[in-house]
Order: C-alpha cells, then sequence, then structure tokens
C-alpha cells in the first residue's frame, strides 16, 4: 500500500497506474500530483450528452468542460496518454434512477453499457491548491489531512432539460488578511472553477451548519479565518440525482481524476482582470469582488462629487471609499427603499427644495433597470407631491414606471420594525437596503435643523426610526447621502460635523448610516450612486460573484442600464417640473457659480456624465 507521504510529486500517468492497481490507501486525491488538473467525472447515456453538455456550457463556473468523450470510449487524449475511465479513479459512485445504489472501485463489470454512455470530465478545485499555496495561503484541508467540505446550497443553477439542481460549493478557511490574495491566485484558473463565489456568513448561500457538510469532511476553520466557497464539480452530481436517468456514474466526491495537464501561470493581467476584495456587512459578514478598474471608476466618481461649492468645508466630512462600498452593497440588494426630502424653507408651501429627489429619482432609475425592488418612503404631508413628481418622471422617460409611494409614523414601540420586516420578523426584512439622500436627520436633542439653526420638527415625519431600526436587522444596511452634515445617516460623521460646519454643534445628525456619502450637492451623490452601480453591472467580475457564477453574464442588458442613467437632459427637465411644482432651491451657491458660461450646477453634472 502507497502511503501519503511522495504523492503530492508523483506524476500524474503513475498515480493513475497506482489507483488503477488499487494500491492507493488514500480516501482523496486533494494534494496530490500539485501542479496538475484533476476533473470531476459523471458518465451519462448519450441521448442525455447534448443536453448535459448545454448545462455545463450554461454553468461554467461549478461545471467547467475540460472533455467530452465518443459513446464507448474510455480514453480522454487531450487530458491523459494512457488513462482508462473505467478503473482510474479512486472510488466511483453509481446512480439508478437518482438514487446512489453503491460505491465501487472499478468500472469494469459495467464496460457493456459503458458503451452507449458518455464521459464529461470537468474541472476541479483541488487543481488550484498549489496555486493558493505558492501565494502563502495556508489549504486547511490539506493540512488537517481530510478532504474539503462540500455543501448544498440554496442557489439554483440555470436550467437546461432534464438537468435542474443547486449550486454545490467547497469552502477552505482563508484568513482574513489573505482573502485578495486567494482570489487573486484562483480567479484566471477558470478550468479549476475560478474565483470564490461567495466569502462570509454561509447563511447567505442557505447553508445553516458548517460542521456538517453534505459531502467531504469537516474542515476546521482558525481564529481569524473566513470561510470562502468556491462553486464545485460535485453540482454535476445533483445534476444527475435530479435528472433521475436509469444509470449513470460519478467520481465519489474527493476522488478526482487526475490528468497530464498542468495549470498556467498567470501573467501579465489588465486592471480590468485584477479584483478587489471588499468587506460590505458585518451582520452577517459579506465581502464582495470588484475589478480594480471598476473600482478606480468608483473613486474618481467619490473624488468629483466632493467638490465644495459653498466651501461649507465638506471636505473634513469625506470618508474614503464610501460610495465603492455602500454601492457593493446596494449591487448585492434584492429591494431598496429611498427616503429624500429636507423642508429647508419651512415658511413656503410646499417647503422643500430641490435637492434630494432628482437623486433619488436617478437612484430608482437604475434600480428599476437592474431589476431590483424599489420604493420610496417621504412625508404624509408630502404624498401628493411626491406622487406627481413620480407620475412626471415616468412621462419624461427617467422612470420605466411609477414607484411605490410609502409613509411612516410611529404607533408603538415596534412600528418601524413592523414597517421593515413581514409582521415584524427580523428574519424576513422587506428591504435588504436602506437610502436617505438629503433627508432631514435627527440632531442628538431630538430635534431636526436646517443648515440656519431653525427646527423644522413639525414638517417632518420620524423616518430615522427606520434607519435606527435597520442596525437590529442582520442583513439590512443603509446608506446616507448629505452635504451639510444634518442629513440623515451623516451620524457616522457627527463629530466632524460639530468641528468643521457652520452650527454644525446644533445641527449635526446623530443618525449614522452604514455607509456615509459627502457631497457638494446632494444631488451629485444620487447620480453618482446610479454611475458606480451601472459600473459595477458592467463590471465582468463582480457579475460573476453576483451570479455565484451559475448562469449567463448580464452584460447583454447593457443598453437597458445605459438608457437609466442620469443625464444633463433629464436634470434639466426634472428641475423645471419641480419649479412648476413651487420645490426652491436649497443650493443657490451652486447654482449661480458659472463654468465656461454653463450653471456649475449642470457643467457638474455633465462631467460626471462623460465619466462613463
Amino acid at each position: 500500500m502507497f502511503l501519503s507521504g511522495g504523492l503530492k510529486s508523483l506524476l500524474p500517468h503513475v498515480l493513475r497506474r497506482i489507483i488503477r492497481c488499487n494500491r492507493l490507501s488514500m480516501s482523496n486525491t486533494s494534494g496530490m500530483a500539485e501542479g496538475y488538473k484533476q476533473a470531476n467525472v459523471v458518465i451519462l447515456h448519450k441521448s442525455l450528452a447534448d443536453d448535459f453538455e448545454k448545462f455545463c456550457h450554461a454553468n461554467d463556473g461549478p461545471l467547467p468542460l475540460l472533455y467530452r468523450s465518443k459513446p464507448g470510449d474510455w480514453k480522454c487524449p487531450p487530458l491523459s496518454k494512457d488513462s482508462d475511465i473505467r478503473t482510474d479513479c479512486l472510488q466511483y459512485r453509481i446512480y439508478e434512477h437518482g438514487a446512489c445504489t453503491g460505491s465501487l472501485k472499478s468500472l469494469k463489470e459495467y464496460s457493456e453499457q459503458l458503451k452507449d454512455m458518455v464521459t464529461f470530465y470537468l474541472g476541479c478545485s483541488f487543481s488550484f491548491e498549489r496555486a493558493v499555496q505558492n501565494a502563502n495561503i495556508p489549504v486547511r484541508n490539506v493540512e488537517q489531512k481530510c478532504n474539503v467540505s462540500m455543501y448544498k446550497t440554496a442557489v439554483p443553477c440555470y436550467s437546461v432539460s432534464t438537468f435542474c439542481c443547486n449550486l454545490v460549493v467547497t469552502m477552505r478557511p482563508i484568513p482574513e488578511s489573505k482573502l485578495e490574495a486567494a482570489v487573486l491566485a484562483t480567479s484566471e484558473l477558470k478550468e479549476a472553477h475560478g474565483a470564490p463565489i461567495h466569502m462570509g456568513d454561509p447563511g447567505l448561500l442557505g447553508i445553516q451548519d458548517l460542521s456538517k457538510p453534505d459531502y467531504g469532511d469537516p474542515v476546521q476553520l482558525y481564529p481569524g479565518d473566513i470561510p470562502v466557497f468556491w462553486a464545485c464539480g460535485v453540482t454535476g452530481v445533483e445534476a444527475v440525482i435530479n435528472c433521475r436517468a436509469p444509470l449513470a456514474f460519478t467520481h465519489s466526491p474527493g476522488c478526482m481524476f487526475v490528468t497530464d495537464l498542468r495549470n498556467d501561470n498567470v501573467t501579465g493581467r489588465s486592471s480590468r482582470e485584477i479584483p478587489q476584495v471588499h468587506c460590505i456587512s458585518q451582520d452577517p459578514l459579506h465581502y464582495s469582488i470588484v475589478s480594480a478598474e471598476a473600482a478606480q471608476k468608483i473613486k474618481t466618481l467619490e473624488t468629483l462629487i466632493g467638490i465644495d461649492p459653498g466651501d461649507r468645508g465638506i471636505i473634513h466630512l469625506c470618508l474614503q471609499d464610501e460610495l465603492l462600498k455602500a454601492c457593493l452593497s446596494i449591487s448585492h440588494a434584492r429591494s431598496v427603499l429611498i427616503t429624500t426630502g429636507f423642508p429647508t424653507h419651512f415658511t413656503y408651501e410646499p417647503p422643500e427644495e430641490n435637492d434630494g429627489p432628482p437623486g433619488a429619482l436617478a437612484i430608482a432609475a437604475i434600480l428599476q433597470a437592474l431589476e431590483k425592488e424599489v420604493a420610496i418612503v417621504t412625508d404624509q404631508r408630502a404624498m401628493n407631491l411626491n406622487k406627481k413628481i413620480i407620475e412626471e418622471a415616468v412621462q419624461l422617460g427617467i422612470l420605466k414606471r411609477p414607484i411605490p409611494l410609502l409613509s411612516y409614523q410611529r404607533e408603538s414601540a415596534d412600528s418601524a420594525l413592523m414597517f421593515l420586516c413581514e409582521n415584524g420578523n427580523p428574519g424576513r426584512p422587506r428591504f435588504d437596503h436602506l437610502i436617505a439622500i438629503e433627508r432631514a436627520g435627527m440632531a442628538a436633542d431630538g430635534n431636526y435643523y436646517n443648515a440656519r439653526k431653525v427646527n423644522i420638527k413639525h414638517l417632518v415625519d420620524p423616518i430615522d426610526e427606520l434607519f435606527l431600526a435597520a442596525q437590529t436587522i442582520p442583513g439590512v444596511t443603509a446608506t446616507g447621502v448629505g452635504d451639510g452634515g444634518n442629513e440623515l445617516g451623516m451620524g457616522k460623521v457627527k463629530d466632524a460635523v460639530k468641528k468643521h460646519i457652520k452650527n454644525g454643534d446644533v445641527i449635526a445628525c446623530d443618525v449614522e448610516a452604514d455607509f456615509t456619502i459627502v457631497a457638494g450637492v446632494s444631488n451629485w451623490g444620487g447620480y453618482a450612486i446610479a454611475c458606480a452601480l451601472y459600473i459595477l453591472s458592467t463590471c465582468e467580475i463582480h457579475d460573476r460573484y453576483l451570479r455565484k457564477a451559475v448562469g449567463f453574464p448580464r452584460l447583454s442588458k447593457k443598453t437597458v442600464w445605459l438608457s437609466a442613467l442620469p443625464s444633463v437632459t433629464k436634470e434639466e427637465k426634472l428641475l423645471k417640473t419641480l419649479v412648476r411644482y413651487g420645490v426652491r432651491s436649497g443650493k443657490t451657491a451652486s447654482l449661480e457659480m458659472e463654468v465656461d458660461g454653463l450653471p456649475f450646477y449642470n457643467t457638474h453634472s455633465l462631467m460626471i456624465e462623460k465619466l462613463l
């Protein structure tokens, strides 16, 4: 019997010969023949082969197809020169009408049946373990001398004919400081599943208990480790089970076919191909991925909107990368609630200013184009005004369709929870992300102030309570957009507001959001969010991560997304609409400034538009 000692340095053809002779005491091939590709194996009747190949191409993250044999062909010349698929896996499983009816060391007794069957060789994450180790990242299952952990998820694959199943993933514990290195080491190894499809809380994939894998062995996480999940070829096993074929064979999970193909070293990547990792939530823990190129564009947007036309000192409020992190979080959201409205003109009717609604509608428009649910919550007294603005936005082509318009009143201690969650259950939130843009925010004394220290509490409904309640609901995050520090969500920078903003010691909002976007004019912040969401949606690295590497890229919808973006023309039409309804400017200084003969407000919006 051969033991594990020198197996990692054996050449593949030698290892296959040892396996073929049944002289190996190992239970999986992790860490063997380092640097060479390993393969999952699915063997089906030839009548199912075309549909299964389409299923693989439609879900190439978990099922990267290395080779498809002809019926009855037990060899795979492109992958190995002297192999026999009947004998060269450590162990096989037999499936009859979707049920596993046994495990086998050899398929030779089924040689007659195999004459009418086709073998699929699919990439395996064992192939990238050497690349991960070369990046000085520990591979815990190899260290612990056990199989990798594999889990069924709640993520559906793209179905083809009778082949339909949920994604299966492998989990590898990675030290938090090594997350980006792990993504970088694996992202270009697409035939070994490529980059991770999730980093963080397993519950976000529908995995309830890491100590109970569906396949493989439990792998211990060390202090500081983050669970990182890659798409897994055992997805093909689940597809075989669900198609209920009369007879099918697969490798036993972890007992891979070892090929003669080396993993290619990746060199010379462009910024479009270099991934970055960002934490977007602590409860539940959640990281996202974006390309360096897309991240830089969004950082440029953040710098652009940080110009201070009123010279109010907002530079002291700006936090780096808040726009990027906020938009990554929004990108992962299913349903978004937006609020706006700052009644600064308290002696007029309506008292609203025109900064806020255009930015809110710009965000709503791109969310509609991205097929997310979106609603707006506003003051009860302003419902009719906002209804008219939304209806006109639809007529102007700014919105595809009307947005649900809601109001909130405190009726009991749990009103906010009841509003945000089904039956007040924090486990069933109606919204994943809340956005406040130029919305009056509650100060430390419980009042609401405009920039001149005038208390306008009588005009403001307690929508802040929704943001406070969101802090207690796992999985719900919030963004605040403001330009003076007295807006909802600016509590995160309240100390800087009190120190650097005129009247800040009184007007500073006390309510925090997870992400704080500071802009010279709040509308610019809304436009920047819309543009950043477009940038993320057209980023191939982020798109793959969002869809968990199943299904097809969504870039075919780029034209629809582009048409939903804010523009100077749309902005001008909407501002004229607001004027017609009596809404006044709250940013006189920025509107009166001129650059190249154009109002600064519009010129700056044009700069944002051109950035794309």
